[in-house]
C-alpha cells in the first residue's frame, strides 16, 4: 500500500497538540477566557440575594471553566525548555483543584472560601508573570505580565483583608473578577490586533 506525499503533512496538521496550539493561541479563545471571568464577576455583583452558597457555586464553576480554557491556552506557549508550557498546565491544574474544593463544600465558611480563592489567584498570578517572562515568542508579553501582577495583587488583597460577611466577600470577589475579566478582554483584543498584523509571506516559486 503506497502513501501519498501529502499524507504526512495532513497527519501533522491533525495532530492533537497542533490543534490545541492553534486554538489556544487564537484571540477568540482568549476572549472566551475573558468572558468566563467577566460574566461570573458581573453575576456575583448584581445577584439580588447574595448568599455564601450561591457565591461558592458561581466561583467554583468559574474556576472549572477557566481551568479548561487555561489548559488549552497552555499549548500555545513555546516548549523551549523555559517551562512556560508546564507553568500554563500547572495553572490549569490549580484552577481545577480550586474549583473542586469550592464546589465540594459549597456551605463552607467565609474564611475557607477566601483562603482557596486568594491562594489560587496569588499562585496563578505569579505563574502567569513567569510565563510572560519565560516565553519570548508571545506577542503580548507585557500585557500578560501585567495580568499576572494583577492576579497576584488580587490574591494578596483577598488573603490580607479578611471579611466577616458573605455580602462583603461577594462584593470583593465580584469586583476582582470584573477587573481581571476586563483586563483579559483587553488582552484578547490586543492579540487580535497583533495576529491580524502578521501577514503570511508569499511562497517562493
Amino acid at each position: 500500500m503506497t502513501v501519498s506525499p501529502d499524507a504526512a503533512p495532513q497527519h501533522r496538521q491533525s495532530d492533537p497538540e497542533d490543534v490545541l496550539k492553534r486554538l489556544g493561541g487564537s484571540w477568540h479563545w482568549a476572549l472566551g477566557l475573558a468572558l468566563a471571568t467577566l460574566i461570573p464577576g458581573i453575576l456575583v455583583l448584581v445577584w439580588p440575594d447574595e448568599t455564601l452558597h450561591i457565591l461558592a457555586v458561581i466561583i467554583g464553576l468559574q474556576l472549572l471553566v477557566a481551568g479548561g480554557f487555561r489548559f488549552v491556552t497552555a499549548f500555545s506557549h513555546s516548549d523551549d525548555g523555559g517551562g512556560s508550557r508546564l507553568a500554563g498546565v500547572l495553572i490549569a491544574i490549580l484552577a481545577f483543584l480550586a474549583g473542586v474544593l469550592v464546589l465540594r463544600h459549597p456551605l463552607q465558611t467565609i474564611g475557607a472560601l477566601s483562603l482557596i480563592v486568594g491562594v489560587f489567584w496569588l499562585l496563578t498570578g505569579v505563574l502567569t508573570a513567569y510565563v510572560a517572562v519565560a516565553d519570548r515568542a508571545l506577542v503580548h508579553r507585557g500585557l500578560l505580565f501585567a495580568l499576572g501582577a494583577l492576579g497576584a495583587v488580587a490574591g494578596i488583597v483577598v488573603l490580607c483583608f479578611p471579611v466577616d460577611s458573605a455580602v462583603a466577600l461577594t462584593r470583593l470577589l465580584g469586583l476582582w473578577l470584573v477587573l481581571l475579566g476586563v483586563f483579559e478582554v483587553v488582552m484578547a483584543l490586543a492579540l487580535r490586533t497583533a495576529t491580524r498584523g502578521i501577514r503570511p509571506t508569499p511562497r517562493e516559486s
